[in-house]
């Protein structure tokens, strides 16, 4: 019983590092993508077939000093190959987590299904990242890939709480009854979330640099087909990198993207309003400040990225503010969710 105990705390330890490995993963990955570094490394898993980026930049930096311009910039590996070395080793703590589940499988409220989802999980981003590179940035796999970086992260904070056994009931009927409203909110961040990947995804964050919308006559450049083709881009170019679509593609996606973001400010803003007006345990209405704080500080950083052309760290931190707000709301509903005869598990 003793050795279970231990794994049981090692598994919680384990967990909350990977949580903040997942996260540094997340910000890698928007760093290595809007630096466009994405194709830094054109083979994987190593780059010009190093898996030292030193390596590497000693190699791009000799062929380019005998043949200037054959390969992209030296530099452009670094980024890329650092967010591989993260990303594999966030795969091995998470192996490592669904081991010790497995070992402790017999103990009482050990978690199972949970660390084998995210083992799968981050199996298949591995295959992502490889298809992300070895198919030229494709714009939907990229997407695919975002998506699946926000997902782990959200399940290693679920499986993070579900460990520590957080939060314990609280009986707050007038907040535990927004539950709908609280599925909305998730369901509609994470459809902002797949349109700020396919915003990204397609280079289509500059085209409007107007507010609230886009520029005067937007209504008139709108192209919803081209816009929202997954697969079979019609393009004479070696790769997606810098984009594919015509304009009026990328204008209907980005104007698609503000529209989702004023979406998620009526609802969220709703949920976040609801909870501040209804809740009697200071645990709710710290939680209801903290979203509402989260969908401002995401608010205010999208407002910024048109105002300012999209800096770097202003983008790097939009993105990490959607799967901030994202966990939040998931974080919230499971609170909500949690029954009373299950506080003292």
């Amino acid at each position: 019983m003793q050795d279970m105990t231990s794994l049981y705390k090692w598994q919680r330890r384990i967990t909350l590092f990977a949580v903040l490995l997942a996260a540094g993963v997340i910000i890698l990955g928007a760093w290595t993508r809007l630096t466009d570094a994405g194709l830094g490394c054109p083979d994987w898993p190593g780059c010009y077939g190093h898996m030292d980026v030193r390596k590497a930049i000693e190699h791009v930096n000799e062929i380019n000093t005998n043949a200037p311009g054959a390969l992209r910039e030296a530099h452009k590996t670094v980024p890329e190959m650092v967010h591989r070395y993260f990303a594999g080793t966030l795969g091995l703590v998470i192996m490592i987590i669904a081991g010790l589940a497995w070992a402790n499988r017999r103990q009482p409220g050990q978690p199972l299904a949970l660390p084998t989802l995210l083992f799968f999980l981050v199996c298949f981003q591995g295959a992502l990242g490889m298809w992300t590179v070895t198919m030229g940035l494709q714009p939907t796999i990229v997407m695919l890939h975002l998506l699946g970086g926000f997902t782990t992260l959200t399940l290693l904070v679920w499986l993070a709480a579900r460990l520590y056994r957080w939060p314990e009931f609280l009986n707050d009927c007038d907040v535990r009854s927004l539950r709908g409203l609280a599925h909305a909110a998730i369901a509609v961040v994470v459809l902002q979330i797949a349109l700020g990947g396919w915003t990204t995804a397609n280079y289509a964050a500059v085209v409007c640099t107007d507010l609230p919308i886009c520029e005067a006559g937007w209504t008139e450049h709108l192209d919803f087909e081209e816009a929202f083709t997954f697969f079979g881009h019609e393009h004479d170019q070696a790769d997606y990198e810098f984009g594919v679509l015509e304009n009026d593609a990328r204008t209907t996606i980005h104007v698609l993207h503000r529209l989702g973001a004023l979406l998620v400010l009526l609802v969220v803003g709703a949920l976040v309003l609801k909870v501040l007006a209804r809740a009697r345990c200071n645990f709710y209405r710290v939680f209801g400040s903290v979203i509402g704080l989260l969908l401002l500080a995401q608010i205010g950083l999208g407002i910024s990225n048109v105002v300012f052309g999209v800096p770097l760290w202003v983008a790097v931190g939009h993105n990490f503010g959607g799967v901030s707000l994202l966990v939040s709301l998931v974080l919230f509903t499971r609170a909500i969710h949690v029954e009373a005869e299950k506080a003292h598990p």
